[in-house]
C-alpha cells in the first residue's frame, strides 16, 4: 500500500494510527509540515515526526510505545550516590536552543542527525509558544547534559538527550521525572524501545493503550511555561 502524502498547505490531519506500517514499524504518513499546528495535532494523536537530511517529512506511531511513568523512574544505588554529591546545577527552560543544538551535535558526530535546520527551527518555535520544554545541567558555565520534549496536557514527549560527562543525561531524565510527579504528569512518552531508558525504568505499552492514556491526560490544563523546578526542589531528598 502506497504511504499516504499530507498536503502541507491543507489543515493538519493524519491518517488512523492502526494503518502505520509493521515494516519500517509505526510509519504512517509522508508529508505535510513542521509548524505548530501540524505539530500539536500529530503529538496530539501519538504521532511524532523523524526524518533524516533529504527525506520529506515521516510520521511515526510505532506499536508498541515506549513509555516512562513519572513514579516509576529508577535511580540506581550509584546515581543515588552521584546525587547526594551534588556535582550538579540542573535548570529547566533556560537555555532551550543550546540544549537542541547539543543533541543534535552529539549525533553529528556520530552516525548522522534527524534533528535537521528545520527540526530545530520547528521546536524552538514551539518552545517559543510554551509547548516544548529543556532540562539543563550545568557543570560550572556550561552545559554538559540535557533532553528536550514537548508537553501536552499531563504528557511530556521525550525527544533527544544529550551527554557531555557521565551519567548527566540520566540526571536530566531523572530530575524531570521528580518534577513532573509533583505536578501530576502520568506519562513520558519515550517512543521507541532502548536498553538504557528501559533501564531507568521504561517499558513497553500497546499503541493501543498509549493512544487511550494520550486521550485523557492530554485534555487537562497545561503547566505554564517558561518551566522551572519548585522552590522547594531539591534532587538528592526528592531521589530517595
Amino acid at each position: 500500500m502506497p504511504l499516504p502524502w499530507l498536503d502541507p498547505d491543507a489543515e493538519p490531519a493524519f491518517p488512523p494510527v492502526e494503518t502505520a506500517l509493521a515494516d519500517p514499524d509505526g510509519l504512517l504518513a509522508a508529508g505535510g509540515k513542521l509548524s505548530p499546528d501540524w505539530l500539536v495535532t500529530a503529538y496530539s494523536q501519538g504521532i511524532f515526526p523523524w526524518f533524516e537530511m533529504g527525506q520529506p517529512v515521516l510520521w511515526w506511531s510505532p506499536d508498541p510505545r515506549l513509555v516512562l511513568y513519572p513514579e516509576h523512574v529508577k535511580i540506581s544505588r550509584s546515581m543515588r550516590k552521584l546525587i547526594r554529591k551534588q556535582p550538579y546545577l540542573i535548570t529547566m527552560d533556560t537555555n532551550f536552543a543550546a540544549v537542541i543544538h547539543s543533541c543534535k551535535s552529539e549525533r553529528d558526530s556520530a552516525a548522522g542527525t534527524w534533528i535537521t535546520d528545520e527540526m530545530q527551527a520547528a521546536y524552538i518555535q514551539l518552545h517559543e509558544l510554551g509547548l516544548a520544554h529543556s532540562i539543563e545541567v550545568w557543570a560550572g558555565s556550561a552545559i554538559v547534559g540535557g533532553l528536550y520534549g514537548v508537553a501536552l496536557g499531563k504528557v511530556f514527549f521525550g525527544e533527544s538527550m544529550f551527554s557531555r560527562q557521565a551519567n548527566a543525561s540520566k540526571i536530566a531524565l531523572i530530575a524531570l521525572a521528580l518534577q513532573l510527579q509533583r505536578w501530576q504528569f502520568g506519562l513520558i512518552d519515550c517512543q521507541v524501545s532502548s536498553q538504557h531508558l528501559l533501564s531507568m525504568g521504561a517499558e513497553e505499552i500497546s499503541r493501543h493503550n498509549f493512544c487511550v492514556q494520550l486521550r485523557d491526560l492530554s485534555a487537562h490544563d497545561l503547566q505554564p511555561g517558561p518551566w522551572k523546578f519548585d522552590d522547594d526542589f531539591q534532587l538528592a531528598s526528592d531521589a530517595i
